[in-house]
């Protein structure tokens, strides 16, 4: 995993070499506009795949948010059988993309389901989109996160594997532009946050466990 002070994300090397060796050519054979705009791209990159070091709060029983952006949906629900609540959070293209765990646990699961790029801030995204689904065994039962690709987000990328024991608040994947995240917590688990709070990945206490 990628450590150190606003790196950058592994995934987003590949963007900002491209707009680098680009910005290089036009240098050698100069066109201004086309220069400025590889400048401008490599730059948001830069930006974009920004991987700053979090401080994970150091408390008990508690789930901290998985992801950067703004509450969008906080309720009541049933997902696979098992009563949770239902936390969706929409990323936009200045949020930091790079999940974390929300809890401790091991990766039970990291199933990929094929579907369609609707824009993430919309419910139906939830259902219909691309995305990763990993279920994570915890003490408290299982926690399933959701990376939900968008409009813009074509690619969901979950590093973890089935099998891996992570610490609550370290790196797992991330979504590639404005994207969704959601986490399903278990029964016993009092949620502290509402719809239109914003969150950071690794350091906002979503939830406590009271049993």
């Amino acid at each position: 995993m990628i450590r150190g002070e606003d790196l950058i994300a592994k995934e987003g090397f590949p963007f900002v070499l491209g707009a680098l060796a680009v910005f290089i050519i036009l240098i050698i054979f100069p066109v201004r506009f086309l220069m400025f705009i590889a400048l401008l791209f490599g730059v948001f990159c830069l930006w974009f795949f920004r991987d700053p070091e979090r401080r994970i709060p150091p408390f008990k029983d508690i789930m901290i948010s998985p992801a950067d952006g703004r509450v969008v949906e906080v309720m009541e629900t049933e997902y696979e059988s098992r009563e949770v609540t239902k936390i969706s959070i929409f990323m936009n293209v200045f949020n930091v993309h790079v999940n974390r765990m929300p809890i401790g646990g091991k990766l039970k699961s990291v199933t990929h389901k094929p579907g369609k790029f609707l824009a993430a801030d919309k419910p139906e995204a939830s259902y219909e989109n691309e995305q990763n689904v990993i279920d994570i065994e915890t003490s408290y039962g299982v926690v399933t996160v959701k990376q939900v690709a968008g409009l813009i987000a074509r690619r969901t990328v979950c590093n973890a594997k089935p099998g891996d024991e992570l610490p609550i608040g370290e790196r797992f994947g991330l979504i590639k532009f404005s994207s969704r995240v959601e986490i399903f917590a278990p029964k016993g688990f009092d949620i502290s946050i509402k719809n239109g709070d914003i969150v950071k990945a690794g350091e906002t206490v979503i939830g406590k466990y009271i049993g």
